[in-house]
């Protein structure tokens, strides 16, 4: 064992220390880029870690939620794991959860590494850290100015996994599953049509994708999210199997599902989470852990914050559905969950520039991936669209699918006051609003303040 290593470790603990005393927010990524300038080797000089014992999430979206879930179910049957919950997923944050699960001799002191890896990161990690088994949630469209086009994230993925590699993918999602020609093993999830699934009839706006082994177009015999279904290829016949893992008589009333002879409970009862669920289960499965403990594990779960929120402000109640903004999966779910509650509502946008890096830009491709009619129908009073940059192309959006002009309210900018001022003047208290994190954080505090 190196030097570098040792010095990379003990600097790096004493920053992590340092950091937790005096500003706690740093310490998930700062630590690790310390350690990774003294020797950027350091993952595998860490000694203790075993391929074999190792699982990487990563995906488009649901990454977090899984690792989150798998990390309380190895808790809960007493399997200790190294895991990076705050969900830094860059190399950074990987190096940082060793740093904390390692004495001081450099040896792993966890029984098994649960990593959530960043889709474009997880080769470079994977150089150093060979994980035998890794789970990939779905491959989509995602902040194209960072990933370009899904194939290219496909491509780095593939890099990664070979005969050594066993692979848990979403079969329900046509590039997520064509992973498994590459891998050595492979294990499948996916969900039943069920009560919350939906079709796309052929016009404008309905798209599909090209088979990833012939290139045909895909055929979805049910969504349920977004562009993730039960598929099949007619020109190759790719897709059209019964998952290893299947959830079946899922009943979002009662939050239970289905898996083989035993039902689980999930308390985030929509269709986005019932498939980090499965993922998780099939995952705990495959490690040995009892089907009781994943059951018990799944009843207490605590899932990350601001994923969905709620505010009482004026008396109105204001629900946060927090999504990513550049994904149209994320901003589809938050769409149906909306559109399932029939009573009274007011619907609030708030799209905007993306300030990821220069350049900035403003494309909403996104808004048009998705199907807004289910909304439009569900008792939606009024809608308010906001933005500095994009309120008319949301407000378009709206309009494009049926909405009445006469509901709709397009407000130009981002000044909460003029925003809240707005919400103010509906009678209806029954609030939903989908926008970035910062944004509903402002809008909170002065709606709070001033309603």
């Amino acid at each position: 064992m190196s030097l570098r290593f040792y010095a990379a470790l003990y600097v790096s603990k004493l920053a992590a220390w340092g950091i937790k005393l005096i500003a706690k927010e740093r310490g998930t990524n700062l630590p690790g880029s310390i350690a990774l300038k003294i020797d950027p080797q350091f993952i595998s000089h860490v000694k203790g870690l075993e391929p074999a014992k190792t699982i990487f999430v990563t995906g488009t979206n649901g990454k977090s939620t899984t690792t989150n879930l798998m990390a309380h179910v190895f808790k809960k049957a007493g399997i200790k794991a190294a895991v990076n919950l705050a969900g830094a997923n860059l190399i950074g944050g990987a190096v940082v959860t060793l740093i904390h699960n390692t004495d001081l001799s450099g040896r792993l002191t966890a029984d098994v590494v649960l990593l959530e890896t960043d889709e474009r990161f997880l080769p470079i990690i994977h150089k150093q850290l060979p994980a035998q088994h890794i789970c990939v949630t779905n491959i989509q469209k995602d902040q194209v100015q960072r990933n370009g086009e899904p194939d290219i994230i496909w491509n780095k993925l593939a890099s990664a996994i070979d005969e050594n590699v066993t692979v848990y993918v979403n079969g329900d999602e046509p590039n997520a599953l064509a992973l498994g020609n590459k891998a050595g093993r492979k294990v499948t999830y996916g969900v039943d049509r069920n009560s919350s699934s939906f079709d796309k009839t052929d016009d404008f706006f309905s798209v599909t994708m090209p088979c990833p082994v012939c290139h045909e177009p895909i055929t979805f015999d049910a969504y349920n999210i977004d562009n993730i279904g039960p598929f099949h290829c007619k020109a190759c016949g790719f897709g059209a199997k019964e998952n290893d893992y299947q959830a079946k008589n899922v009943d979002f009333a009662l939050k239970t599902f289905d898996v083989g002879s035993r039902q689980y409970d999930f308390k985030y009862s929509t269709p986005y989470f019932l498939y980090c669920y499965v993922a998780a289960l099939a995952l705990a499965r495959e490690f040995g852990v009892d089907e009781k403990v994943i059951s018990e594990a799944f009843k207490d779960f605590v899932n990350i914050g601001g994923r969905m929120e709620e505010i009482q402000a004026g008396g109105k109640s204001i629900k946060y559905l927090r999504m990513k903004q550049e994904n149209p999966e994320t901003v589809q779910s938050a769409l149906n969950v909306i559109a399932d509650d029939p009573s009274e509502k007011v619907f609030m946008l708030g799209l905007d520039e993306l300030v990821d890096f220069d350049p900035h830009y403003t494309n909403t491709f996104y808004t048009f991936d998705c199907d807004f009619r289910r909304l439009v129908k569900s008792n939606v009073s009024k809608c308010i669209c906001f933005s500095g940059t994009v309120a008319y192309d949301a407000a378009l959006r709206m309009l494009y699918d049926g909405f009445d002009p006469e509901k709709l309210v397009v407000l130009p900018t981002n000044d909460d006051k003029t925003i809240v001022e707005e919400l103010a003047k509906c009678e209806c208290d029954n609030v939903y609003l989908i926008t970035w994190l910062h944004k509903f954080e402002s809008l909170a505090e002065y709606a709070k303040a001033n309603i």
